[in-house]
């Protein structure tokens, strides 16, 4: 993995010729060669009909399209701190992505810096912190974490980036225990809209520190973060797998569980229909503790009876991302968020009766516990609401419209029963960050954000002034 120590340091010296010389170009036409660019970063910088461009351009989620005029490959903070002077000065924005999996679109005429390269993991054991680079994944830190018995805040996919997670939030299966994964970071390592680097911590620069917990990136590229890890030697988990008739079954465990499971323990409902396939409903479970301890929690699980697969056990935290087996892969994928304020009827009768199709996911997840209890440290506040909604479509060209259709007929069907808001790292690609916090949280992003970047050199994937 790439060594991310020099991350907090000086700049290069070909960085503070370039800064001196080599800008005469502010009034140029946005549509540029980028030749001083590629002189100072030699095989790192891809234009459109460049061998390579086309796949360093695509995001993850490929029913977004990336119109950027430019992808730079950085390796260290060096690179990163050279694309912010040249973008600054040449009014270009600078959008930051390690993999992709939030993109949004918004990105013509961007340059799109991959950082990717930066994908050091360092573990301090004894003081239960993490050290990562800003394009480390989160298969890779809890693989490092388990081998000390410890965990970070990881999501459902091994492949996901820490460091949009992290921005946006973060909602983890251990968030209902510990919080979203945003209030655990120690210090953010940046390039600013300056070009300069910094740490940034609680104490050297709170407003700051602030938005980037949760605040999305908007405010400076990441070139590295720290956070804290917890304790956690190996945990109970699996998806359990039942025929589509035993739905409603199914979703009254689920109801009676949640009603008051302790917070070491997350649990999804699903309702699933994969083409060809017939209709069926799963669960999702997540327990921070020992097998007996899970099992005895959820009995009303075994007397339902009909299970086609049962993959409940003790697994490392290592391993988490096969409780849900998500693709890994780039996937052509249409979602939706919704919080919601209760579980009524007109809700289940919609979420629970009515057909999956054209969507392949119907999915309910349970939060509570931390992540509405614990007291503000970000951006990314506590949430009330007990239970997300998410539904999930195939966005092939042949089922885009009718998959975008069903989602909005869902959401209208159960409005009255819907928040408003949902965190930042679920919204869709058509909706924008003013989904994702109150007005006095977005307002004080917005005074951040006009006084770090005055000149707009960031582009983020959900904007705040957007």
């Amino acid at each position: 993995m790439t060594d991310v120590t020099s991350a907090g340091g000086y700049l290069c010296s070909s960085c503070l010729v370039m800064e001196e010389n080599m800008f005469s170009i502010e009034n140029q036409d946005i549509a540029m060669t980028f030749e001083d660019l590629r002189a100072v970063l030699p095989g790192r910088v891809l234009l459109p009909g460049d061998e390579g461009f086309a796949a360093a351009a695509r995001p993850w989620l490929l029913t977004v399209d990336q119109p950027v005029s430019a992808v730079v490959l950085a390796d260290n903070a060096e690179d990163v701190a050279a694309v912010v002077n040249y973008a600054r000065r040449a009014g270009v924005p600078v959008l930051a992505q390690p993999t992709g999996h939030g993109a949004a679109g918004g990105a013509d005429d961007a340059i799109l810096l991959r950082t990717g390269g930066l994908d050091g993991v360092e573990i301090d054991a004894e003081r239960r912190v993490a050290r990562v680079g800003a394009g480390a994944r989160w298969g890779e830190v809890q693989v490092a974490a388990a081998a000390h018995g410890l965990t970070g805040l990881a999501g459902s996919n091994p492949a996901v980036g820490v460091t949009g997670y992290t921005l946006g939030g973060g909602m983890s299966w251990f968030s209902r225990k510990y919080g979203w994964a945003s209030d655990a970071v120690r210090a953010f390592e940046i390039v600013d809209a300056d070009g300069a680097a910094a740490r940034v911590t609680a104490d050297s620069d709170p407003d700051l520190f602030w938005a980037l917990r949760g605040g999305g990136g908007d405010f400076a590229v990441l070139t590295a973060l720290e956070f804290d890890l917890f304790p956690a030697s190996s945990m109970y988990g699996g998806r359990i797998v039942w025929p589509g008739d035993r739905t409603r079954a199914v979703f009254e465990s689920f109801r009676e569980i949640t009603e008051d499971a302790p917070d070491e323990l997350s649990i999804w409902f699903h309702r699933l229909q994969f083409p060809d396939a017939p209709p069926m409903v799963a669960l999702d479970i997540a327990y921070l503790g020992a097998d007996a301890d899970g099992q005895a929690l959820l009995p009303e699980l075994d007397r339902i009876g009909g299970a086609v697969v049962d993959k409940r056990g003790i697994m490392s935290t290592a391993d988490i991302g096969a409780i849900t087996a998500e693709p890994t892969d780039p996937a052509p994928a249409l979602g939706r968020t919704e919080l919601l304020v209760d579980l009524g009827d007109a809700v289940l009768k919609t979420l629970l009766d009515e057909p999956v199709a054209p969507l392949v996911n119907i999915q309910i997840r349970h939060l509570g516990g931390a992540l509405a209890t614990r007291p503000e440290a970000g951006a990314r506040g506590p949430i009330d609401e007990q239970y997300l909604l998410y539904v999930l479509g195939l966005g092939l060209p042949h089922l885009a419209d009718a998959v975008t259709a069903r989602r909005a007929e869902l959401v209208g069907a159960i409005g009255a029963h819907i928040s408003g808001k949902k965190p930042l790292t679920f919204l869709s690609s058509e909706e924008s960050a003013t989904a994702a916090f109150d007005d006095v949280t977005l307002a004080r992003l917005r005074e951040i954000k006009r006084a770090r970047d005055p000149r707009g050199v960031f582009r983020s994937n959900f904007p705040v002034l957007g």
